[in-house]
Order: C-alpha cells, then structure tokens, then sequence
C-alpha cells in the first residue's frame, strides 16, 4: 500500500471530470482503454419504480474520477464497451445492486468483475461491510457519507455531489490491488473468483412472477385456499409494477395483500373493510382484487409452499449451524460468508427431497463445510 498513491486517488475525487458531451466522452474512452483496473460505481434513484432509475456512473483508475452522465449523454455506447472488455478488471464494492441498475440502464453487466465486500469478507470482515468501513479497516481513511440520499436524477448535481460520487470509486483500484494481494497469500482468490462469477449468474436470473408469492413471510402457515390467493394477487401485482414501472408497494402494499389473502373479500364492500389499502389503489384496481379472488378460490391445484420444519429438522439446522460457526471460526470469516440459516434451510429442504444440495454449498465450501454439513444430515 502506498501513501502517495492514495493520496493522489483521494485529491482526484476533488475535481471529477463530468462527462456531458461527445467530445469528453472520447476522451474519457481513450483513457480507460489504457488502464487494465478501473473502480466502477453507480448512483440511482428506486422509490417509487419498479427498475432503479440511473443517475449517474463513475469510473476511477486511482488517478482520475470520471463521472458519466447518463441524462446529459446521447450515448451509452462507450460505457458498454467499457464493461464488456475482457482486458479491463473491473472492481465494485457491494455490486448487486450496481449489476441490476447497469443490467437494465446499458443491457450489459461488468466482466471481468471483482466485488470487494466479497474480497473483505474471505480475509475476515463482516460480510455486509460497506465502503466506507472497508476504507477505514484497509488503509485507515474516512470519508463522509452525507450525500447518500441524495436525488442523484436531479439536475444540476452539486459540487457536494460530484465529491461524494468520486470519492466512492476513487480508491477501488488501490482496495484491488492490496485485497488481491492478501488472498493470493491465504489461498482464497480462487474462493472470490468463484462467488463473483456465481453473482453474475445470479444478476441475469429475472423474476418469475409465479414465484413472487414465496418471498411473503408465513407461508408454511397458511392453508392452501389463502396461500392461492396470495399467489394470484402477487402475481398480478408483479406484472403491473413491471408494466407500469412502479415500486410493487405503489400498486398495492405487501400488508393489504395478506390482508385480503386472509379475508378474502367477495364484494366491494368486504374489500373497503381491509385496512390500509390506498384510496386511489381501491379505485383503481378494487374490480380486479375481487375477480383474482374468485378465480383463486376456485383453484384446488396445491401451491407450493415451504412446510415448517418439524422437530427433526429443527434440530438438524441447530447442529449444522454449530458446525457453520465452529468452521468460520477456524477460517476466521463471518458465518454468513458459509452459509447463512435461510441457506442452510435450502439445502435441508433440498436433502429431504433427494434433490442435489444448491449451487452455493459446491466449490471451495464443499471440502471447507458442505462434506461435514451432508455428514451430519445423514445421521
């Protein structure tokens, strides 16, 4: 780690270079195609959309902050050429969310690709730990983080702005290096190599909406007239917020939902009983809540569902949680980077049905504590 490189990184997030036109576009691309690592980070607005709305992009290579703007911009074309290049690395911290903005916004997702959260997380770290802790833990700098609500989709951005949005990717390329390094000497960059590329796959998966009905809570415990009608409500409203690029609780609310799943209003007045459905939501879509109703009631298919464990089970997921903390404090890494107990739960669910244990117990965690995991569900 150099003092001076990090210095430098840091006093370029004080003048970013914006890229409004062609002209600064061109330059821009020249620029990166010289460089072998480039920091990637993405600022966006999601309240009250389905898809985050991109506001702003930024690129580093430790020496400059180029900040491209997607409103000013004609063209994305440069910018995808730049996450599809496989002779430029690229680095993200925490980049779930970058890989869905930049997926939807330029059709493209950054590969070569490497997440630093990840990369933190083998060498020790919280597995959720965020930039600004990274830095702090990596190299002892401090950073503010006042600007993080900012409505990055408003113009013109402010100088606070651009500061903040420069100093999130400045020092991406210098977190590679020094991260890359020490996984190399612990015998774990093949470990991140494997979870990124596992994440790319994941950020192309699109959602089912047959399937939107599992993330509710309390499934196990319904009965299957309720869990159907949840099932087609969840379903419809999916498919509008996709139509209609509106965040699902815009079109109606989790909570109502489950309320009418449970109810089951027949006329329009049992639906007004439910509470905390939106007037204009009632309005709007009250003949289309009744209608789902009634064809989900009269259909006897059963729906899948996750039954609660019994007491066997129970226990299992006790002792392989035990087992989890006993190896990653072997490892000295977060539990939660082996498996967390919504993980451990799939892959009981999936021994049970004779099915293969799920993608993410392979690879490096197979010999590390699936091997010790299938041990103890066999018993």
């Amino acid at each position: 780690m150099s003092k001076t490189t990090i210095k430098k990184a840091i006093e370029s997030a004080e003048h970013p270079i914006l890229l409004e036109t062609v002209t600064q576009l061109k330059q821009a691309e020249d620029d990166w195609n010289q460089s072998r690592v480039l920091g990637i980070d993405t600022e966006f607005v999601r309240e009250r959309t389905y898809r985050a709305e991109l506001g702003l992009v930024q690129v580093s290579d430790g020496q400059k902050a180029w900040l491209f703007d997607p409103l000013a911009l004609q063209t994305h074309e440069p910018l995808v050429q730049l996450v599809k290049n496989p002779g430029i690395t690229k680095i993200l911290h925490s980049g779930t969310e970058d890989q869905e903005v930049l997926l939807h916004a330029i059709g493209e997702l950054p590969d070569p690709l490497v997440d630093t959260q990840i990369a933190c997380a083998m060498l020790g770290q919280p597995l959720q730990l965020g930039y600004h802790h990274a830095l702090k833990w990596l190299f002892d700098v401090e950073i503010e983080k006042d600007q993080t609500r900012s409505d990055w989709c408003k113009r013109p951005l402010t100088g606070r702005q651009l500061h903040y949005a420069a100093m999130d990717v400045v020092l991406l390329p210098e977190m590679y290096k020094t991260l890359r390094h020490r996984l190399e000497e612990a015998g774990r960059w093949p470990w991140l190599e494997e979870d990124v590329a596992r994440m790319q796959r994941v950020a192309r998966e699109t959602i089912d909406p047959e399937k939107v009905y599992m993330r509710f809570a309390g499934i196990g415990r319904m009965d299957n007239t309720t869990l159907q009608v949840l099932k087609y409500l969840a379903r419809w409203r999916e498919e509008v917020a996709i139509e209609r690029n509106r965040a699902r609780g815009f079109v109606v609310s989790d909570a109502s939902l489950l309320q009418i799943a449970r109810l089951k209003p027949s006329t329009r007045t049992d639906l007004d009983a439910v509470e905390g459905i939106h007037p204009v939501a009632l309005s709007r879509y009250a003949d289309i809540l009744l209608r789902l109703v009634d064809e989900a009631r009269a259909d006897r298919d059963p729906v899948e569902k996750f039954e609660q464990f019994d007491e066997k089970q129970r226990a299992q997921l006790k002792q392989m949680r035990a087992i989890v903390s006993k190896r990653s404090s072997e490892l000295g890494v977060d539990p939660a980077l082996l498996a967390s107990r919504r993980e451990l739960e799939k892959l009981i669910r999936a021994v049970t049905a004779g099915e293969d244990p799920p993608e993410r117990f392979l690879g490096w965690r197979k010999q590390v504590v699936t091997e010790e995991l299938l041990q103890q569900l066999d018993q």
